[in-house]
């Protein structure tokens, strides 16, 4: 059986990944723009202060990752929002107690797409021919 599984994820493993990033990527989008634009069913906050500008940062973040636009980069940028809104918003020993438990999840996925990037299916590597970022 294991022989079985390995085969699996040598051979679709791409399209695994592929669906990591494009899932990561738009949740991480329609938390960005629920604050933004009050779309999905949230509230809007607009474009002012700093809960403002951490959904600017989710809506772009969100987008270059989900289609695959400076990965690299945008995960960067994502981990520390992410990381910002932890220590901010959500601090303490448990974040299933501070409610943070959505932002170590964020944190760490970027974590694996800083260090993976776009993987083989991007629009950059589609329009340039390689991950520039």
């Amino acid at each position: 059986m294991k022989g079985k599984c390995s085969n699996c994820i040598a051979k679709y493993g791409d399209h695994f990944f592929m669906a990591f990033r494009v899932l990561v990527g738009l949740m991480f989008f329609m938390h960005g723009a629920g604050k933004l634009f009050g779309w999905f069913g949230a509230s809007a906050v607009g474009f002012s202060g700093l809960i403002g500008a951490a959904g600017v940062l989710e809506f772009l973040v969100g987008l270059f990752v989900l289609f695959g636009l400076w990965t690299r980069l945008s995960a960067t940028v994502g981990a520390v929002v992410m990381l910002v809104a932890y220590l901010y918003a959500h601090l303490g020993w448990n974040p299933l107690t501070s409610g943070g438990e959505l932002a170590v999840m964020y944190f760490v996925a970027f974590l694996v797409l800083m260090k993976e990037g776009a993987g083989k299916w991007s629009l950059e590597r589609h329009i340039t021919g390689k991950e520039r970022f």
